[in-house]
């Protein structure tokens, strides 16, 4: 089978490549999506925790690090992780693309083209009428202190405050790729082939392994049928995130001729913290509106409403003292600290035997410092907002209340962060195929491009060479779109040379 460009992935990359490729396909060329999760109708995102988590995410969101004392979740479904995503739409600080250092990549470029794709995607800010009592304490904690939390933008449209987003929106709001960018390609004569899972990558070819649905899986069967493909394209763009495309390179056999394959892997490792109140809070409402950013201190603190499974699982310990926090819940506060990481040698992605990809990950001493502090600063948010007890993971014991507040540099230290204790997690993998100059020193050029393969290209969050800071989705949207706009331009060179192999 042949086509003129193959995608493999349907998420933020993916579709915003689909889209931006629509003036080719109008023209006559030939462009298919591979997806290995499925098309999920409306109906049946019925908000049920784990549910949803097995039809949605890769291994249910369990994934492990090597070591496994960090859970990765990301979305293996039609509109990849924009479907699980909560919705928060930012721009990173010029201060992330001088770090990053790429020549070609710009702080002016990347607004640009972010901007471009937050309108079409409607973001924008919640009213005030829509903010959720666990947002409104956040705020209220953090003017106790004298401290101004940001406001997240969001991509929704019609949104009712189930506070289901991580979960794929019920209520079809929330305008991933899912929404607007594949559906609009899809229309225009891109072909979308989910179930479709791409095993490796050959020259000028990708093998496809196409899989049957399950009796009791959600979703629709595969728009081809069941069995292995061989596909050849003039080009081909990988999708499939920080894991996938980094995983499916190396099983390719491509890592001889690019040392850095798998390197400069970052994660925003993150947990949730949760304060007990007097009086319920509500559950329903938009699940993260505030945030409040401490770049010198290398974390960014957010607003978070999360599931009794995922909150159990982040509370540490057992017996009594879980058991209380957890009769608790609907009274509980909850705050999302993350650490602004940053890549660091050791901390790769590589493969196992099977080929699956296995991310390896130490955590430094910077991090453990960065979320030490943030669990500090949030236990006084909390205090501040009227709490009357807070679960400190890095405390020993974990239980703080207001008398230990003058301690509390004290009570929460980084002796108490015990790996394999504490529950971390991340949803924000980056890196592994990183942009930058020779194949010395990356994987790709600022365009996407792959040194020394010029029909191959990369257009997700494993191009970024260190962490974004903030939530990776509008920047990976940008740098898609470049990746497109530099595959439009070349493909006429590459077609010819497909002809003339």
């Amino acid at each position: 089978m042949t086509y003129d460009v193959i995608i493999v992935g349907s998420g933020a990359a993916g579709g915003t490549v689909a889209h931006a490729l629509i003036p080719l396909v109008q023209a006559g060329l030939r462009v298919v999506v591979f997806e290995q999760g499925a098309r999920l109708d409306d109906a049946e995102f019925t908000g049920q925790e784990l549910e949803m988590a097995g039809a949605l995410f890769e291994e249910s969101g369990g994934v492990l690090t090597a070591d496994g004392a960090m859970t990765l979740a990301f979305g293996r479904a039609y509109g990849g992780s924009t479907v699980t995503y909560t919705g928060t739409s930012l721009i990173p600080e010029p201060r992330v693309f001088a770090h990053w250092n790429v020549p070609g990549i710009t702080h002016a470029d990347m607004h640009a083209r972010s901007t471009k794709y937050a309108e079409q995607n409607g973001v924008h800010f919640l009213a005030d009428d829509e903010i959720n009592e666990n947002n409104a304490l956040f705020a209220q904690g953090c003017r106790s202190l004298g401290l101004t939390a940001g406001r997240f933008p969001v991509n929704t449209r019609g949104c009712k405050g189930s506070g289901l987003c991580n979960l794929g929106c019920p209520n079809a709001a929330k305008q991933g790729t899912h929404r607007v960018q594949l559906p609009a390609a899809e229309r225009a004569g891109v072909e979308v082939v989910t179930r479709a899972e791409v095993l490796r990558v050959g020259e000028r070819q990708v093998s496809v392994r196409v899989h049957a649905k399950p009796a009791s899986a959600k979703g629709h069967a595969s728009e081809w049928a069941p069995g292995e493909y061989t596909v050849h394209a003039a080009a081909i763009v990988l999708c499939g995130g920080s894991m996938g495309s980094t995983a499916l390179m190396l099983r390719s056999g491509l890592a001889a001729a690019l040392p850095q394959l798998g390197e400069r892997y970052t994660c925003h490792p993150a947990h949730i913290l949760v304060a007990e109140h007097p009086q319920p809070i509500g559950q329903r409402g938009f699940p993260k509106t505030y945030f409040l950013d401490q770049p010198d201190a290398g974390f960014i603190l957010e607003t978070c409403m999360y599931f009794p499974f995922i909150t159990a699982k982040n509370l540490t310990g057992f017996g009594a003292d879980h058991q209380r926090f957890m009769d608790a819940f609907d009274r509980l506060q909850m705050i999302l600290v993350m650490a602004h990481d940053k890549a660091m040698p050791g901390n790769r992605i590589g493969i196992d035997a099977a080929g699956r990809p296995v991310a390896h990950y130490t955590f430094s001493d910077a991090v453990k410092a960065s979320l030490v502090a943030a669990t500090r600063l949030s236990a006084r948010i909390f205090f501040g907002a009227g709490a009357v007890r807070v679960h400190a993971p890095s405390a020993d014991p974990p239980l703080l209340t207001r008398d230990d507040l003058p301690r509390l540099d004290e009570r929460v230290h980084e002796r108490h962060f015990l790996t394999h204790r504490i529950s971390v997690s991340s949803a924000h993998m980056m890196g592994g195929c990183s942009m930058g100059r020779t194949a010395a020193d990356s994987v790709t050029d600022a365009w996407g491009r792959v040194h020394g393969v010029p029909w191959l290209r990369v257009a997700d969050s494993a191009l970024f060479p260190d962490s974004s800071d903030v939530n990776p989705y509008l920047t990976v949207m940008a740098l898609a779109d470049r990746t497109a706009e530099a595959l439009t331009s070349d493909l006429g060179a590459l077609q010819s040379a497909t002809v003339s192999a």
